[in-house]
């Protein structure tokens, strides 16, 4: 894991991909794959034909382009409300052996509820040898705010956003708290003894173990580039200050003490736009956009896109192409200005085939 702390590093100091291809036109064919998906919220590739589909209410799909979808039964009881149900999907680094996927959703009920992850086998349309391996504390009674999405690092060790509960924001900021961090776990839920704050407790205080960075309000997106070895994360901010982060081990990202945004109300939430010790963001959009979920293109698709950042949006409705120039963004634009949907999550397949998401309940391939 140090080699992965040191290239995370070394990947925002120097530019490790070649500058993207000068932007041609994009040639963009939609094809709905299908429109009868409920509150759906992620999607996990098996292979390019072949994929997993989680909807909030507690139902995991599993797709096969051209023959429809099957039910998976065995999934956690789900407490659906607000912006809770069943969340993300990762499958195994070893998924082809052991067929073992790991599903976030929040559990409990309106007084006291959480964000857990559970591990199982998918064997057949059944989930089986089922285990919670990560329960966020404290539990809350606000039924928002979960964040939720995982990504396993090259060294199989898994990451999880944990998002601040709203009314608990100031939870970003504490050490004895998991709300408002990322997490880094082992498969098995085990802490890892490298993390960042491992045996930083002092007596009488609490530290979480788990914690792989702080400062977090409600991150929607966790992604790998592999290129880069760089981590990026996006996250709803207030009334402006959406953000997209390069998250470092151990690094405080700032909510609340810092931010672009605003209260809902109009009310200042702080003082500060920056502060000492604390990160400032990758990217800032304000007035807001409400990013989902993000992914980093590499294929032969639309090789105009490669080694760029695709960002989802819900509230403005787009599929943003932000343009990375020595791992620094230097432009954006929505390469769906003709198809409005609250876009929900995005993955590319081998091919280099965009498929998106939306909260209407479509999953659309985007093709040349």
């Amino acid at each position: 894991m140090k080699k992965l702390f040191a290239a995370c590093s070394l990947g925002i100091l120097g530019a490790l991909v070649a500058p993207a291809l000068a932007q041609q036109a994009l040639n963009i064919q939609t094809t709905t794959i299908t429109s009868d998906l409920s509150s759906p919220w992620a999607i996990e590739l098996i292979s390019d034909e072949q994929m997993l589909i989680s909807e909030r209410p507690g139902v995991l799909k599993r797709l096969t382009v051209g023959q429809g979808s099957e039910v998976i039964q065995g999934t956690p009881n789900v407490f659906y409300r607000g912006q809770g149900g069943l969340l993300d999907i990762a499958l195994d680094p070893e998924f082809e052996q052991n067929q073992k996927i790991y599903l976030s959703y929040s559990s409990g009920d309106r007084e006291e509820n959480r964000l857990e992850v559970l591990s199982a086998r998918l064997v057949g349309n059944r989930l089986e040898d089922s285990r919670v391996i990560f329960k966020a504390s404290p539990s809350k009674d606000t039924p928002v705010h979960y964040a939720g999405r995982m990504l396993f690092l090259p060294d199989q060790t898994l990451l999880v956003t944990v998002g601040d509960g709203f009314d608990y924001r100031e939870h970003a900021q504490k050490t004895d708290s998991l709300l408002g961090k990322i997490v880094r776990v082992m498969k098995d839920g085990k802490i890892p003894d490298d993390n960042p704050f491992a045996g930083e407790s002092e007596v009488g205080v609490k530290t979480e173990m788990s914690i792989f960075s702080l400062g977090h309000r409600n991150h929607q997106a966790l992604i790998y580039d592999e290129k880069r070895q760089l981590i990026f994360s996006n996250e709803h901010g207030p009334a402006g200050g959406d953000e997209i982060n390069i998250i470092e081990p151990g690094k405080n990202y700032g909510w609340p003490v810092i931010t672009n945004g605003k209260d809902y109300s109009g009310a200042s939430i702080t003082p500060f736009k920056t502060y000492e010790g604390m990160e400032q963001p990758f990217v800032d959009w304000t007035p807001s956009i409400a990013p989902s979920s993000m992914a980093v293109y590499y294929g032969n698709e639309f090789p105009q896109l490669n080694g760029n950042l695709l960002v989802t949006s819900l509230k403005s409705q787009e599929l943003l192409n932000l343009t990375m120039v020595n791992n620094r963004v230097t432009k954006q634009e929505n390469i769906l200005p003709n198809l409005r949907e609250r876009y929900r999550d995005i993955k590319v397949n081998s091919k280099g085939e965009i498929l998106v998401l939306t909260d209407s309940g479509k999953l659309i391939k985007l093709s040349n």
